[in-house]
Parts: C-alpha cells; sequence; structure tokens
C-alpha cells in the first residue's frame, strides 16, 4: 500500500501527543529501513537511519574486519549515542533503525568471537559502553525483524550497495544466534514485538502493514493513557 493510503487510514489529528519511541532492530538486509521511513512518514514522526553513507570506516571494515572493527564500532556508538541524545533532547516522537544495544549485544561480541577485535579492544569498547549506559532512554518499544542468514544475503546482494558486496553467510549466521540469543533478554529493557519477515511480507502487503501500524499505535495509545 502506498505512503499516502496509509496516511489516510492513520490521520495524524488520532496519533497522541506523547512522545514515542520506537527502535526497529535486525540483522544486516532485514528490512528495517523501509520500515522506518513507513512509520516514521505516515505517523509524521522524526526518522533515524544508520550511519552508512558517508562512513569514513565502513568500506575499508568490510575489506578487513580484523584491521577495522574497532573503529567502526566506535564510530557507530559515537553516532548512535548522539541519536540518543537528540531523540530526548528535542520535542515529539521518533523512530530509529537500529539500537545502540545492538552494538553491544551483537555486534561488538560476534567480532570478539570472531577473533576481529581483541580483548583489549573489546574490553575498551565495553568499557565505554558502560559508561554512556547511565545516560540512554530504552526505547517504548523495539521491534525486531527477522529472518534466516541466507535471506538476509539475498537481500544484500539485491540492494547492492558496494562496501556489503563481499559479506560472508557465516558472518550473518553468526549475527543471527548472537540477534535470536539477545532478543529472547531484551523484554527486560522494554517492550518488544517480533516479526517473522519471512512469512510476513512487510513490503507488499498492505493488510501487514496497516497491522504493524495499527500495532504501534496502539501501544502509543497505552502510554499515553497513561500519562494523563
Amino acid at each position: 500500500m502506498s505512503i499516502n493510503s496509509l496516511k489516510k487510514k492513520f490521520p495524524r489529528k488520532d496519533i497522541p501527543k506523547t512522545p514515542f519511541y520506537v527502535s526497529i532492530a535486525g540483522n544486516i538486509g532485514v528490512g528495517k529501513s523501509m520500515i522506518t521511513t513507513m512509520v516514521g512518514e505516515v505517523f509524521g514522526w522524526r526518522m533515524f537511519y544508520e550511519p552508512v553513507i558517508n562512513n569514513p570506516y565502513l568500506e575499508d571494515y568490510y575489506q578487513d574486519m580484523k584491521r577495522w572493527s574497532f573503529h567502526l564500532q566506535v564510530y557507530f556508538l559515537s553516532k548512535r549515542f548522539e541519536v540518543q541524545k537528540q531523540i530526548l533532547d528535542q520535542p515529539g516522537s521518533a523512530i530509529q533503525d537500529r539500537t545502540i544495544y545492538e552494538d553491544v549485544e551483537i555486534f561488538a561480541p560476534t567480532l570478539y568471537r570472531r577473533d576481529c577485535m581483541d580483548n583489549r579492544d573489546y574490553e575498551n569498547y565495553r568499557e565505554i559502553f558502560r559508561n554512556m549506559s547511565a545516560f540512554l532512554q530504552p526505547p517504548d518499544l523495539i521491534i525486531y525483524l527477522s529472518c534466516r542468514p541466507q535471506t538476509a544475503l539475498d537481500r544484500i546482494q539485491q540492494r547492492a550497495r558496494n562496501c556489503e558486496s563481499d559479506i560472508p553467510l557465516e558472518f550473518l549466521e553468526d549475527l543471527h544466534a548472537a540477534y535470536e540469543d539477545w532478543i529472547e533478554r531484551a523484554p527486560a529493557l522494554c517492550p518488544v514485538r517480533t516479526i517473522d519477515t519471512e512469512a510476513i511480507n512487510l513490503r507488499d502487503d498492505a493488510q501487514a502493514q496497516i497491522d504493524l501500524l495499527q500495532m504501534i499505535q496502539d501501544l502509543h495509545h497505552e502510554k499515553h493513557k497513561g500519562n494523563i
């Protein structure tokens, strides 16, 4: 369904004024940016995307993960902390492509286990996050988009970003395992909803899009009522 059609089904006059903060979580290639754009445009929320464009480390990282993993992870951590400040300091609701928690729970541990980050850098990285964590506010909702690693690889190849052309399936498999472990623990942080993007086609299925937007709006209304 087009964005304009979805906007008619979810008029902004029906959207609560209480700020609501949603993060879209999931493996590389699962479709986070597409959902971020849809939700942000329909509800009129601020949209925050993963810093891929003009990222000074990403291309080097995919060529030599062991050399550049620590640099890239610190860069992502810094940028996502910056986004957290913007979300909290500015009024209104927001939706974010990938959470700061995925950096420390998924990517850094996976790179460490794959010997792409040594113990000294890994502990330094975790110490940076621990120092930041006191200033973080969890999202009101995490939407975890899941798919098989092979499906993620197929989607990565379809979108054809040059820097991602050599991502190995084994890396996506390791990330997937880390996600499946983390998402069991994530509800301690905030409410979580999981969507199997192989069973539910959020790109083309109009009813699936409506169901997702309705779920977000319902949770937003619950928060709004709790703040009255």
